[in-house]
């Protein structure tokens, strides 16, 4: 029986509550069997921002996934060529692991873009796409009759990568807003992201 695998891709910088509340609301009502937390070098659609090291964004989303049984990291992404594009993404990963079905998560901010991404349209044919809402995007009406592509009503996480690095870096103790294995990397976090200024 195949399994079915959520991929929730992203540049996790750092990991924090919102991304994991998303991704358990996914596994337990989202009608995922397991969620992949896909950590990848730089978005190719995003200007340059504060990006702190592969490795150590990697390093952090392990150590996030605590012992929830149906999560898992992958760093697919760091093996494959520069800049990294999403179809190249799930075609390598269900020629890997054959005994999957992968979905594609996305915010509906992502999904009103997606005439942007690479391949869109060969995305849409090759694999399903479930929307969540997002701030300011509520979840979409699909009316793409073609595609595999459905809207769920997660709650929205009106929490942000940004937000986390800016508060660090100001000083602010934001340990609820980080999950309990990436609490013991703020002074780090700190310590990266006044080298990058």
């Amino acid at each position: 029986m195949m399994r079915h695998v959520g991929i929730f891709s992203g540049s996790f910088n750092p990991i924090h509550m919102g991304h994991l509340m998303l991704a358990n609301w996914m596994c337990e009502y989202g009608g995922v069997d397991e969620l992949w937390f896909v950590v990848t070098p730089r978005n190719p659609l995003k200007s340059e921002y504060v990006l702190l090291d592969d490795a150590f964004r990697l390093e952090m989303a392990r150590a996030a996934m605590g012992d929830y049984p149906r999560f898992r990291v992958s760093d697919v992404e760091f093996g494959l060529p520069r800049p990294s594009y999403t179809i190249h993404t799930l075609r390598t990963l269900r020629e890997s692991h054959t005994d999957c079905r992968f979905s594609l998560i996305i915010g509906a901010d992502s999904w009103a873009d997606m005439g942007r991404w690479r391949d869109a349209e060969a995305l849409r044919r090759e694999f399903s796409l479930v929307v969540y809402p997002r701030p300011g995007y509520p979840a979409p009406e699909i009316a793409d009759e073609t595609a595999d592509v459905r809207a769920v009503a997660a709650p929205m996480m009106d929490v942000s990568s940004t937000f986390i690095r800016e508060a660090i870096r100001a000083g602010h103790d934001v340990r609820f807003f980080l999950p309990e294995g990436v609490r013991r990397y703020v002074p780090e976090i700190a310590r990266r992201l006044a080298a990058m200024r």
